[in-house]
């Protein structure tokens, strides 16, 4: 594969304990501004009046209390149902990709990219996947989060298996243990020209 000269949109994606952060942390270093769809969900849920309008005809005025929102209601209504949760993520990813596309940053850390279709909704020049074994996922999510290994293997569950994930990206970085990321990120920044 030929990478494009000078990509515009890339995405740095991975399952929870394989240390997308990690490798953005590296990028940020290098000087790159790394877009966190995570961070900026809950920012413009907590600062967007427009989406806050939307929210709230969704799940109720519950949803919000003067001006804040209420995570347990959001929660509750998600869980509820497979419609429910689709509803709140067309409302959230859009506002997300807006956000993202005028923000200036070429770079993009979503866990969840394939999941939610982010994909369809921003058109990436490249997307990276980062993979951890299994096992090394597990004690990160346990230690990270003071959970138990049955609770960091049903996190694990609910999402797309790492191999998908793979398969779906133009660069895989493995951060295992003893792995070099720092030289595996150089590389691909060499091929992508953009050192």
């Amino acid at each position: 594969m030929t990478p494009p000269l000078s990509p515009s949109h890339i995405a740095i994606t991975g399952g929870i304990g394989s240390g997308k952060s990690f490798v953005c942390d590296i990028l940020r270093r290098r000087g790159f501004g790394v877009y966190d769809c995570d961070a900026a969900a809950k920012r413009l849920m907590a600062t967007d009046k427009d989406l806050q309008r939307e929210l709230s005809q969704l799940v109720g005025n519950g949803v919000y209390s003067n001006g804040v929102l209420q995570k347990s209601v959001l929660a509750q209504f998600i869980l509820e149902s497979e419609d429910n949760k689709q509803a709140v993520n067309h409302i959230v990813h859009p506002a997300v990709a807006a956000d993202y596309l005028s923000s200036g940053c070429q770079w993009l850390e979503s866990a969840i990219l394939f999941d939610a279709n982010f994909d369809q909704r921003v058109t990436f020049d490249i997307i990276i996947g980062v993979v951890a074994p299994d096992e090394v996922r597990t004690e990160r999510i346990m230690t990270r989060d003071g959970i138990s290994r049955e609770q960091a293997l049903q996190w694990i569950g609910c999402q797309m298996p790492q191999e998908t994930v793979a398969r779906r990206c133009d660069y895989i970085i493995s951060n295992g243990t003893g792995d070099d990321v720092e030289a595996q990120v150089e590389d691909i920044c060499m091929k992508l020209n953009i050192v």
